[in-house]
């Protein structure tokens, strides 16, 4: 299948999805960025966000992420996610109780370091709940 790879999502709990896809979105720590077939191989870590797959037949695929590691290499790619939840199953509670978590993060904080990496992952996860409010 010219214009297609392997893509799979795992968290710590099970295999999420595992298809054949033409391409793929991820949210990386430096910014979004996009996967198609024949991709040179790297590896990325990722920030809160949304991950989007489209298959040949229309079938899109996106699942919320808190995280974790994105490997591009010749066979395809795997997302091993600290987190994820199919969007379908997002709702505003779990997303404010994450924000919230996160703000005691940042209030919680013993030095500069921890309070600024707390208050990227609280602004990240605003991010992401004001694209799925708009969505």
């Amino acid at each position: 299948m010219a214009g297609t790879f392997q893509f799979e999502l795992v968290s710590p709990e099970r295999l999420l999805l595992s298809a054949v896809v033409t391409q793929a979105i991820i949210p990386g720590s430096e910014g979004e960025f996009g996967i198609g077939a024949g991709h040179a191989p790297f590896l990325s870590t990722m920030r809160p966000g949304v991950i989007k797959a489209s298959s040949e037949d229309g079938t899109t695929y996106e699942y919320f992420v808190r995280g974790g590691f994105a490997d591009v290499s010749a066979s395809g790619m795997t997302v091993l996610a600290e987190e994820a939840i199919p969007m379908s199953e997002i709702e505003a509670d779990y997303l404010a109780q994450q924000i919230k978590n996160a703000e005691e993060d940042v209030a919680d904080a013993k030095n500069d370091i921890e309070k600024q990496r707390a208050s990227l992952f609280l602004s990240q996860l605003q991010e992401v709940e004001a694209a799925i409010r708009t969505a």
